[in-house]
């Protein structure tokens, strides 16, 4: 009966591991989860505001030709 009983008491050993170590992981992923996305929220934002810029119709100086009376 000893044996059993040392069995049983392994096995609940192991057992508070496991549920200690699911713990962890779930804990861990739902870390992750929330950065992920936050880190979707600014890429959203990264994207609108990149949509939101219209290029410019003027020329840089360098490529804009001189007036004819030069």
């Amino acid at each position: 009966m000893s044996t059993v009983q040392t069995d049983i008491e392994q096995l609940q050993m192991k057992m508070a591991f496991q549920e200690d170590t699911i713990e962890s992981l779930n804990q861990a992923l739902i870390q992750q989860q929330k950065q992920m996305d936050d880190l979707q929220f600014q890429l959203k934002q990264l994207v609108s505001k990149i949509s939101a810029i219209e290029p410019s119709n003027m020329a840089s100086e360098k490529e804009e030709s001189p007036p004819p009376h030069y």
